[in-house]
């Protein structure tokens, strides 16, 4: 096969860990669609609206620490992703985007073109804003070039990319793209920065460690883990982070969430007198719902290959390059024990109690006991506050953009990448959005366990706005329309209904298992209540100031 813009894009895209491509075709993008059937370079999985494959393929760069790719047409395709590729950005994952695009004489004709906006090159702006590198390929010439640029940026930012094909030019000749080429660290000024980074702890009454979105990105849980363990400290996962090192043992204290969480692991992180912060992103969700302000300026912060602290800066050092470099001169500095790791609620009452939101934790928890853990993917609202509760497992959630809408189309994403079976933890709201993607399952043989919190509303904004009725849904019978959808639905409302259904579900893998838990309106967990309460605290106390 000779090789063409396209191909040579798919091979950089796949040499770069690429492993799969979510998409939806549309007249601009379908040549490249073509090529991508006919070539078989990588695997390519369409799903039935745009924000789902920007979200599947967001799901799919963090389940994977690698490129998650998504492929969508000019104008109305790639202009109606915007939304889940600003959530990649902001919580930093390296997704890239491919839009097709007008040909080059298409722009000669006079008139505008469909899908076209102000001008034809709206789109590409839009994303400048969205992305950290773009390029349009509209020469063989550069586009190796700008291909290995692009990408390589992503893989090094950990950021979103965006990449214009237009139509006429993916059958184009083109050479192939220059080998993976990322930044060289300074490693002299990284083992600089880990001595000074060690004095500051050792100096430190009470130091410790706050792991944040960073760790998973880079695939540096093992490395991070392996630190760790050495310098004997506490450590706690960001509300990002959540889900890190769920198969390592290591001194975890828990998911540090402010006053919103649990008291010991909030006076860990805040009475620290040297807290590292390693690729934690500085957000409201991470520390807004402190109960005290973490002086940042006392803090040590390795993230963006940055590292800073007090009058400190260390830029182009990165956190692998730090970890590596403490890791060669690290001693114990505290004397943290595993045994400080976090407990979950477990034995689900076997009667007909109605069901709460923290009994679907309790019944998960049961699961994982007899069955071993699962992967979650959970959307926004009382369903990701629930996955809190749930024993540590990989987990996959916007915690800090905080879209509606990305739960179904990542659990589908974690089933199509390690070929495990995940459980998706999803609101009522939420699924209206993108529930509906469930019935692509039957076309590529994904079976997850969806469980549905219906309380007939949106709860957590109820949380922070009491008494307005606009928070209040319909009740649409999702476990109705499973079946229609390919899949297997019961609507439960008692402990015991819940268990046997999950029974059930672990027992059949031939189609996604939709259970509807049905939840009293107005109820929320404790993890949520607890949340909502420092959220409107913190604000009232700044009114105050």
């Amino acid at each position: 096969m000779s090789e063409t813009l396209a191909t040579v894009l798919l091979c950089a895209l796949k040499e770069r860990g690429a492993a799969r491509i979510f998409g939806i075709p549309g007249d601009f993008v379908l040549p490249f669609f073509r090529v991508m059937a006919d070539s078989g370079i990588l695997p390519l999985h369409t799903l039935s609206h745009e924000p789902s494959v920007g979200y599947a393929a967001d799901a799919a760069a963090r389940i994977g620490s690698s490129l998650g790719v998504a492929a969508v047409t000019y104008g109305a395709g790639a202009l109606n992703m915007v939304n889940a590729v600003a959530q990649a950005y902001a919580e930093k994952s390296p997704l890239v985007v491919i839009s097709g695009g007008p040909g080059a004489d298409e722009g000669k004709l006079g008139f505008n073109l469909h899908h076209q906006v102000k001008t034809l090159s709206s789109q590409f702006e839009i994303f400048r804003e969205l992305t950290c590198a773009q390029c349009i390929l509209n020469d063989p010439e550069t586009a190796p070039s700008e291909i290995a640029r692009v990408l390589d940026t992503a893989l090094s930012l950990s950021r979103p990319v965006y990449i214009e094909i237009p139509r006429d030019m993916v059958d184009i000749p083109c050479a192939a793209v220059p080998p993976m080429a990322l930044p060289e660290p300074d490693r002299d000024a990284a083992r600089t920065c880990a001595r000074d980074v060690l004095d500051r702890l050792r100096a430190a009454t009470s130091p410790a460690i706050l792991v944040g979105v960073e760790a998973r990105r880079y695939g540096l849980e093992g490395k991070i883990a392996d630190l760790c363990q050495v310098l004997r400290l506490p450590v706690a996962t960001s509300f990002m982070g959540r889900g890190l090192f769920a198969e390592r043992k290591l001194p975890l204290v828990g998911t540090y969430l402010g006053s919103a969480g649990e008291d010991r692991i909030a006076t860990a992180i805040e009475g620290a007198d040297c807290l590292l912060m390693l690729g934690v992103i500085v957000c409201d969700t991470n520390f807004g719902v402190s109960g005290h302000t973490i002086d940042m300026r006392g803090c040590i912060r390795a993230l963006d290959r940055t590292v800073v602290f007090g009058h400190h800066l260390y830029p182009e050092v990165s956190l692998e390059a730090l970890i590596d470099a403490m890791a060669e001169i690290a001693e114990p500095v505290g004397d943290s024990k595993v045994q400080t790791q976090a407990t979950y609620a477990t034995v689900l009452p076997d009667d007909d109690t109605p069901l709460e939101p923290s009994h679907v934790a309790i019944a998960i928890n049961d699961l994982f006991q007899v069955k071993g853990t699962m992967p979650i993917a959970a959307d926004v609202g009382d369903c990701l506050f629930v996955g809190l509760e749930i024993a540590d497992t990989a987990l996959v959630a916007p915690g800090y953009y905080a879209s509606m809408g990305m739960g179904v189309p990542a659990g589908l994403a974690i089933n199509a990448v390690t070929g495990r079976r995940p459980i998706i933890l999803v609101g009522d709201g939420a699924f209206q959005m993108t529930g509906w993607e469930l019935g692509n399952c039957q076309t590529y043989g994904w079976a997850p366990i969806v469980i549905v919190f219906n309380n007939q509303g949106w709860e957590m904004l109820r949380g922070f706005l009491p008494g307005q009725t606009f928070h209040d849904l319909a009740d649409w019978h999702y476990a109705d329309i499973a079946p229609s959808l390919g899949g297997k639905g019961v609507r439960v409302h008692t402990c015991s209904e819940l268990k046997r259904a999950l029974d059930l579900a672990m027992g059949d893998d031939n189609s996604f298992q939709l259970i509807e838990v049905m939840l009293p309106r107005g109820r929320t967990s404790d993890s949520l209540q607890r949340f909502t309460q420092a959220i409107r605290n913190n604000l009232v106390l700044k009114d105050e100031c």
